[in-house]
């Protein structure tokens, strides 16, 4: 809105100017209300400017875009290690050493698998006798807070 406002202005200034030159200000006064309330004027004004605008704003953001493609994301080592799991976790995910992001994926599998989220909330996770023993105990966990008490399980 505030550009719409930008150009109406822009449009008053020349039409006070050209009255001025005439000096007939009060009948042109009148038209270049109209023409600035008159909606075909404004737009003609304000399109070029709401061009120019937007292609200012997006040359920056090509540059961002060319910078990340640039250097390609590595991942991070820490959640590439392979960890062993404990018992407890080895019954839902395996016993063979995995990364977290691995670990956390087969619990999810497993969850969804067992249809263990609540319909409720989707968020809450409602634990059966293998997960509750990772869960140390709790019979529902949000699923941030599984991530948390998984890693507990890792070596």
């Amino acid at each position: 809105m505030a550009t719409a406002k930008k150009p109406a202005a822009a449009v008053k200034k020349p039409a006070a100017k050209k009255p001025a030159a005439k000096a007939v200000p009060a009948k042109k006064a009148v038209p270049a209300k109209k023409a600035a309330a008159a909606k075909p004027v404004a737009t003609k004004e304000a399109a070029p400017a709401k061009k120019a605008a937007p292609a200012k704003k997006a040359a920056p953001a090509a540059k961002k875009v060319a910078a990340k493609s640039a250097t390609p994301r590595k991942p991070n080592a820490a959640f590439m290690k392979a960890m062993t799991p404990s018992a407890v976790l080895a019954a839902v995910v395996g016993s063979n050493p995995l990364p977290r992001t691995e670990v956390t994926k087969k619990v999810w599998e497993y969850i969804k698998k067992l249809n263990l989220q609540n319909p409720e909330n989707k968020r809450m996770i409602d634990a059966d006798e293998k997960l509750k023993a990772v869960f140390g105990g709790k019979k529902q966990v949000s699923m941030f807070e599984m991530t948390k008490l998984i890693s507990d399980h890792l070596k």
